[in-house]
């Protein structure tokens, strides 16, 4: 059991590894060893809560296929259990992620004194890059 709050967990079962060949550089241990895991999390068969599986759906990240599945490719070590771990704590991140609420923004204007110095730099600027023009000798 996984745990990602005091009432939400996820059963092991839910969860599928992969083992894969890592890319990059490492030499005959990447070319011979199926070191990187890819870690597979099907949103809509999980025993998530259903507000849960719908923020999750909406999130904007590129592990989330359409279908629902989320996909970690963890490679970062040369041993197949630290990526198995490592991907794990990735899928816990980004579950636990999805739980927080964002913080509703306060829509605020700027002050009159700081439109009013934005415009007077805006026009001195004006007056500096006329001056680099074409100089026009006076006769």
């Amino acid at each position: 059991m996984l745990f990602i709050s005091d009432q939400i967990s996820i059963s092991e079962n839910e969860i599928r590894f992969e083992a894969i060949r890592a890319q990059g550089a490492g030499g005959q241990n990447v070319n011979k060893v199926s070191s990187a895991v890819h870690l597979r999390f099907d949103i809509h068969h999980s025993s998530l809560p259903d507000s849960l599986k719908e923020t999750l759906l909406t999130l904007s990240d590129r592990r989330i296929s359409k279908d629902g599945v989320i996909i970690i490719k963890a490679q970062r070590f040369r041993s197949q259990e630290k990526n198995r771990e490592d991907a794990v704590n990735r899928l816990l991140v980004l579950i636990s992620k999805s739980m927080t609420t964002p913080k509703k923004r306060k829509p605020t204007r700027p002050s009159r004194a700081a439109g009013k110095k934005r415009l007077d730099e805006k026009t001195l600027h004006g007056k500096i890059k006329s001056l680099r023009g074409k100089v026009i000798p006076e006769e």
